[in-house]
């Protein structure tokens, strides 16, 4: 059970003070979490121009106290964001949460599958789920070039090379990339 789950379970009864205090806490922390993305970063998530301002105004802020104060009120402007998709966002930019491992491990197979023995069949089921590829050629190299490099023992020069453009094409589908 998430933080979040808590937010949505007793619609009907009273919360407590303790419950709106935990509540408040968890939307401070992922308004710190914003606020230790980069500029670049903190673009490429899905939230209000209040709330860009006011993590804008964090940076310019200096005191101890009156950056909590300010954290406080970023929760409080929290409260109007869909902040499960911004958790989820920022997840992302985590090489230590399990959003980041798993998208890392699902292009670690799909590349495995591509230089592997159903590579024709895997390339085009990857075409048809990714039209907005380009350079088609490139990726048929790549994949050309790490299926050779497979029996030369200890070179992976291609294969992350492979990897990387499996990356850069799925940051750009989700957005992280732009």
């Amino acid at each position: 059970m998430t933080d979040f789950d808590q937010f949505e379970n007793e619609e009907d009864t009273p919360k407590s003070k303790t419950q709106i205090k935990r509540e408040m806490e968890a939307l401070q922390e992922i308004g710190k979490k914003l606020l230790k993305l980069s500029k670049n970063q903190q673009k490429k998530v899905p939230m209000s121009d209040t709330l860009r301002d006011a993590l804008a105004e964090a940076d310019r802020i200096k005191h101890h106290e009156a950056t909590r104060r300010h954290l406080q009120y970023i929760g409080k402007v929290m409260r109007t964001e869909d902040y499960e998709a911004i958790d989820q966002r920022i997840a992302l930019f985590d090489s230590t949460s399990a959003a980041y491992n798993k998208l890392f491990h699902q292009l670690e197979i799909k590349r495995d599958a591509l230089i592997g023995e159903n590579s024709k069949e895997e390339l085009s089921n990857y075409l048809e789920d990714h039209p907005e590829i380009q350079d088609i050629q490139l990726l048929r190299q790549l994949i050309r070039q790490s299926q050779k490099e497979m029996s030369q023992e200890g070179k992976t020069t291609n294969r992350k090379k492979l990897f990387r453009f499996l990356r850069e094409t799925e940051e750009k589908r989700l957005g992280l990339n732009e």
